[in-house]
């Protein structure tokens, strides 16, 4: 499917905000979403939120949604802000199989790599794959720079603040107060 706008795109599902008391924070699978650069769309939350809409016919079903988060461009302030997200999903997807969905994903949204940290239309990060850890055939788990990032920590904070770090076993409360990359991301109400 093609979703070069948002016409073709189904709306959003509801989703939690509100943690579930038998989640198992040590399986975890966390996802990161961030955009700015709208396209097609009207904003980059209705992007994000477009993108999260797919989610479920790729396999991927959202448990758990943060706030957006808004921050400036890292590391080059002078592209436009961000707005980024976390989600906790459940798929039967294995680490690589959901990284490719997950690009396949950016690629319906016009996702373009031409430089590094160039602005993007949809970036979609495997933060976590439960307790999966180091090099994964190429894939390395957990994401080798999210815990230093408050716009990554900072939401998984907010919805799962027990969440432990698999390679520091630190928590996501601890380390959304030490992430030094993005100081100024702060939730949207």
């Amino acid at each position: 499917m093609d979703i070069a706008s948002p016409e073709m795109v189904p709306e959003p599902e509801a989703v939690s905000v509100n943690i579930d008391e038998d989640l198992d924070l040590d399986a975890a699978v966390i996802v990161a979403l961030g955009c700015n650069d709208k396209g097609v769309w009207g904003s980059c939350r209705e992007a994000l939120e477009a993108a999260l809409a797919r989610f479920r016919g790729e396999g991927i079903d959202i448990l758990l949604q943060s706030s957006w988060w808004a921050s400036q461009a890292w590391p080059d302030p002078s592209h436009p802000p961000f707005l980024n997200g976390v989600v906790i999903v459940r798929t039967a997807h294995d680490p690589h199989a959901l990284m490719a969905t997950l690009g396949r994903i950016e690629d319906m949204f016009r996702r373009r790599r031409s430089t590094a940290n160039a602005p993007r239309t949809l970036d979609l990060d495997l933060i976590a794959y439960g307790r999966e850890e180091g090099d994964c055939d190429g894939l390395i788990l957990p994401h080798p720079r999210a815990a230093n990032r408050l716009f990554v920590m900072g939401p998984i904070a907010e919805i799962a603040p027990e969440w432990r770090h698999p390679s520091s076993g630190a928590r996501a409360s601890a380390l959304a107060g030490f992430a030094t990359v993005g100081r100024d991301a702060h939730p949207l109400r």
